[in-house]
């Protein structure tokens, strides 16, 4: 958010459970607010050119300080959060509040020293490493620190099972030099498409960003229960892969040139119908899972609030005759498109044929 609140985070993947559920509740649900004690005058927000890395500087009446946030793309489930300090002094505060299962569960926090804390809730845990002494505050953990011009101030927050060894620190600056070299390799491969190159390159940024690198499933959102009108009750949970996609998806890339994500999608795809055509879905979750149960979370509020808050989603036991074209165009545009044909592809189109007459 723009008053630099990490108001939504869900480990391991997309349709996990979130960590940071403020987004649809408040505060007490979850979060990880890092900004000035001034009164903010002026605020900027902006990503770094051809990346996924944030930056927000932020203004006040003692200076002005970065907030630099990415998630590492070289290391599992880190959260990076860097404070730079740009003029004058500016004091900030530090106010997280981990609530695993969607803000429902209040873990067990142990300080292992002075600038590191686990917080764990059965098989999960989140592990933050601070610059800066932490202290409890009301089920928080909060802290003070000021960065004067030129000093830097890096928070990691990391996801692991509890169960396991605990992770050791990265390095956050060779984190956040392998990051951005990532993001720029891959957004530099965009050819230009003329006057709108800058846009659809953060387009592909942003697609890629929503893709599950295991599989190469691609979701329609990465959010849950954000409302088609605020007060209402469309709230849907679109953390899933729906085959209406497939076909602009592929092509998104193909025309692009990107060729490996979107073979990707497509063999993500053949993986998520294989077998009785009969039971092909409309949608799938990341992984390929059939069973994506909806049920409601009566704890929040909802965003602006508007409720019910939902999470899973019944559509997928919809049946939806458009799901075969879709499959089907696919394929053909893959191959149009010049992707080697998946072995699969033509099997299942055997399958899928005689049934549909």
């Amino acid at each position: 958010a723009r008053d630099g609140s990490l108001d939504w985070l869900c480990f391991p993947r997309f349709d996990s459970t979130a960590c940071f559920a403020a987004l649809l509740g408040g505060d007490e649900h979850g979060r990880w607010k890092i900004a000035p004690t001034a009164e903010v005058t002026a605020v900027e927000r902006r990503y770094r050119d051809g990346t996924l890395i944030l930056e927000t500087v932020f203004e006040t009446r003692d200076g002005r300080a970065m907030l630099i946030d990415f998630m590492s793309m070289k290391t599992s489930g880190h959260v990076v959060r860097m404070v730079v300090g740009l003029s004058g002094r500016v004091e900030f505060a530090v106010d997280l509040a981990i609530r695993f299962d969607y803000g429902s569960s209040v873990p067990w926090v142990e300080r292992k020293d002075a600038h590191t804390l686990t917080a764990v809730a059965g098989p999960e845990m989140l592990v933050l490493r601070s610059p800066v002494a932490l202290h409890p505050q009301d089920h928080h953990t909060a802290s003070l620190f000021h960065v004067d011009e030129g000093e830097r101030k890096v928070f990691t927050l990391a996801y692991q099972a509890s169960f396991a060894p605990l992770l050791d620190q990265i390095d956050a600056d060779r984190a956040l030099e392998t990051t951005a070299a990532y993001w720029r390799e891959f957004s530099d491969r965009c050819p230009d498409v003329g006057p709108w190159t800058a846009q659809v390159k953060r387009s592909l940024i942003t697609l890629k960003a929503m893709t599950y690198a295991p599989t190469g499933g691609i979701v329609a959102a990465v959010t849950t229960s954000l409302p088609e009108q605020l007060g209402g009750e469309r709230n849907w949970d679109y953390r899933y892969c729906w085959l209406r996609d497939a076909t602009m998806t592929l092509l998104a890339f193909m025309n692009l040139g990107y060729f490996e994500e979107a073979q990707a999608w497509r063999d993500w795809l053949l993986r998520s119908v294989a077998g009785n055509p009969e039971q092909i879905q409309i949608m799938y979750g990341v992984g390929g899972e059939r069973r994506l149960q909806e049920y409601e979370l009566p704890w929040l509020s909802g965003y602006e609030n508007s409720l019910p808050v939902r999470v899973g989603n019944g559509a997928a036991t919809q049946v939806q005759l458009d799901v075969y074209g879709e499959v089907a165009d696919a394929m053909i545009q893959a191959l149009r498109g010049g992707m080697t044909q998946h072995p699969r592809s033509l099997a299942i189109s055997k399958v899928v044929m005689p049934y549909l007459e």
